[in-house]
């Protein structure tokens, strides 16, 4: 077996496990988001069945797996387990995959690790908000400690210094407070800013422009939906929120770069024949 060839085999099986343990983790994310608001524990007490409350036995919580060859079905009584277990845990088997193979795990892995991380917080605050219309305060807290690692580890290669992480805390909490503050709290939640106060510090200024503008874009039109499908305009905000942020951490230096080149926003800032290339060159 030549070189390449185990090194092949290598990154397959790196992939394979990273979906694995994805779904694994998707499996954990189930539990905080019935849990979290509720303020129950995480870890005292056994994962059991909604309807008889037997306690799912070890064999029956393999991720994905299990739901499908109990046909979604509890053991003990019967009654229909909600498909929204194994959505979650292969949402962020597949996530994770995905964020693998854009950083390239090979070469990059405590970044892919850092940004998978990242996800499984959105997929908490995604679902919870749409089941509650409540984000967890110490979920935005995870995301914001996200930027500690990022800034310490990474900071040659995102070009970001500590006055860009604080700026971007900032700029993208601000614009949500100040609606929550006029509207005395009708037009947006706390959690709502909290969670931007935490992606801004993750993302910087730049990303974390866009993941405002980008959330409150895809807000914009699924609130519109909604209101015409289901007739009421109150709705939660944090999932989009949450789209937003995603996004921007996947793609957002090449979204901004394609604007500020798109607009000529780059040379009216920097100069004329300026070509924005984030995070290369700020």
């Amino acid at each position: 077996m030549t070189g390449d060839m185990q090194y092949d085999i290598f990154i397959i099986v790196m992939y394979i496990f990273t979906f694995l343990f994805g779904a694994a983790v998707g499996s954990f994310l189930n539990v905080c988001i019935y849990r979290l608001p509720k303020e129950e524990s995480l870890i005292k007490r056994n994962s059991h069945c909604m309807t008889c409350g037997a306690y799912i036995k070890h064999r029956d919580l393999i991720p994905i797996i299990s739901w499908c060859l109990l046909k979604g079905r509890c053991r003990a009584c019967g009654a229909k387990i909600s498909p929204r277990y194994t959505v979650v845990e292969s949402l962020n088997a597949v996530g994770w995959l995905l964020i693998s193979l854009r950083f390239d795990i090979a070469n990059n892995p405590f970044w892919c690790i850092l940004n998978c991380l990242l996800f499984s917080a959105l997929i908490v605050i995604f679902f919870m908000d749409w089941d509650t219309q409540l984000i967890s305060t110490g979920v935005c807290i995870f995301i914001g400690v996200l930027a500690v690692p990022e800034f310490i580890w990474f900071r040659n290669f995102t070009n970001m210094g500590i006055k860009d992480h604080l700026l971007g805390a900032l700029i993208t909490a601000l614009p949500l407070f100040l609606i929550w503050l006029i509207s005395k709290g009708k037009a947006m939640g706390l959690g709502d800013v909290y969670l931007m106060l935490a992606a801004g510090l993750y993302l910087g200024v730049s990303r974390g422009v866009a993941a405002l503008a980008i959330g409150i874009i895809i807000g914009a039109i699924a609130g519109s939906i909604l209101k015409k499908t289901g007739g009421s305009s109150k709705f939660a905000f944090g999932p989009w929120l949450a789209i937003g942020i995603l996004i921007s951490a996947l793609y957002g230096w090449d979204i901004v770069n394609l604007y500020m080149n798109a607009t000529g926003l780059g040379e009216l800032i920097y100069g004329e024949g300026y070509i924005s290339k984030l995070p290369y060159n700020v």
